[in-house]
């Protein structure tokens, strides 16, 4: 809307916007992933995240790759005995492997309004069941990371 200089706009509608976050990991060298949605960004919703990961795969020790984001640093955050937090320096997103997983996502829903989160939700799904291990791989698999990861014996 276009009004003279200083005057606010009267709108007849207030934008009610809703939110889902989508958690996940990545093995940039197999393709393995793991994805839960979540309502919120917060410490309690990433400690379930990765109470839910470590369950589903028990039987092995995993190093996670994370960025400096508040969730991950809290005093009260609770970490399963089969994981390992590895921080990334910060400001530096193209070392971390989802990071190029969620710009591929991304690329699928841009442009696109959805009506209600169970659209944008049966998207994701969509876009996250057409993902196939290869492609995962091929998208997260930096070699520089991939090097890291085979010089470490991993």
């Amino acid at each position: 809307m276009i009004t003279a200089c200083g005057v606010k706009p009267v709108g007849l509608y207030q934008w009610l916007f809703e939110y889902l976050w989508l958690y996940g990991l990545v093995e940039p060298k197999t393709g393995d992933s793991f994805f839960y949605e979540f309502g919120h960004l917060d410490t309690a919703c990433f400690e379930k995240f990765l109470e839910l990961f470590s369950q589903s795969y028990p039987n092995e020790i995993h190093i996670i790759q994370l960025d400096n984001g508040r969730p991950h640093h809290s005093l009260d955050l609770s970490i399963p005995e089969n994981i390992i937090l590895l921080f990334q320096p910060p400001y530096s997103p193209e070392v971390n492997p989802i990071e190029r997983l969620w710009q591929e996502i991304k690329k699928f829903l841009k442009h696109k309004v959805f009506d209600n989160l169970d659209f944008l939700r049966k998207n994701l799904d969509d876009i996250l069941s057409q993902l196939s291990q290869k492609t995962i791989a091929s998208v997260t698999g930096y070699d520089f990371i991939l090097d890291a990861l085979s010089v470490a014996g991993l």
